[in-house]
């Protein structure tokens, strides 16, 4: 299981989870949730008490991912495999993203 926190302007919002069996979960914090001021982080996961899961990275995270020859040098400098989504989003969205959102890795146990 690896494990990224989810920041929206710089405050966490909630955490993102690549789970062993492949699968994908986001949680909001509760803290994130229970504030009226604080936004979703994408129109496609509004705010809930209950986590998101999915098969596949969700759309979001995936469309913050790099494209093309951009990605095959990063995936190349960086020694990721191609198809590992949730590595390349762990690099690649810590701090330039477009938009308000970053990920950042946490360490495993």
């Amino acid at each position: 299981m690896r494990q990224a926190q989810v920041f929206y302007k710089n405050q966490q919002a909630g955490f993102l989870t690549h789970e062993d069996n492949g699968s994908f979960t986001f949680c909001y914090l509760d803290t994130w949730f229970a504030n009226p001021s604080k936004p979703s982080v994408s129109l496609t996961l509004p705010k809930t008490s209950q986590c998101y899961t999915s098969e596949v990275l969700f759309p979001f995270f995936y469309n913050m991912l790099p494209e093309g020859v951009n990605k095959q040098v990063v995936c190349q400098l960086m020694r990721i495999d191609s198809d590992d989504y949730f590595g390349l989003l762990l690099i690649t969205a810590r701090h330039d993203s477009i938009g308000a959102v970053t990920v950042q890795e946490l360490p495993s146990n």
